[in-house]
């Protein structure tokens, strides 16, 4: 074999060793930013049960008005596990809040009438009346197992 030839086979060979090089490195970039992605999951999952759990408990309590609860509770689980907001003990924050989603929020809530605010109310306090004892079974038993067997699905 000749020298230039050598010399072409060792460049070649440099050549590939560095683009190794270099692909071994973005691959140990990319297991990092995976690393980084599922604790960051892991926190927000951590995070959001914790806030379930306090949820729960207030509605329990009577710290939070039902309507209110069940609403926030069912945004939650949404995003906690969507197989444990399906679950059908779950079902009644789906119902109450299927059953108030037309209802204004915030600036909106505050620019209404005071007949279609007390409209609303008597809906809200009519909805309670019918979903309470539901609601809170369903709060109880999101506190007590649901979210107990559920560390981690989403």
């Amino acid at each position: 074999m000749s020298s230039l030839s050598l010399l072409l086979l060792l460049a070649g060979a440099l050549l590939v060793l560095g683009l190794a090089c270099y692909a071994l490195l973005l691959w140990r970039r990319v297991w990092a930013r995976q690393r980084e992605q599922a604790h960051a999951a892991q926190e927000r999952h951590q995070r959001l049960g914790g806030d379930l759990q306090l949820l729960a408990g207030s509605l329990l309590e009577g710290q939070l008005p039902l309507i209110e609860g069940a609403i926030r509770i069912k945004v939650l689980l949404d995003n906690y596990d969507s197989t444990l907001s399906q679950d059908a003990r779950c079902e009644v924050f789906h119902r109450l809040f299927a059953a108030t989603a037309h209802v204004p929020t915030h600036a909106d809530w505050k620019a209404l009438d005071k007949a279609a605010r007390r409209q609303h109310e008597k809906h809200f306090n009519e909805l309670e009346l019918q979903h309470k004892a539901a609601a809170r079974t369903a709060a109880r038993w999101l506190l007590d197992e649901g979210l107990q067997q559920n560390p981690r699905h989403s």
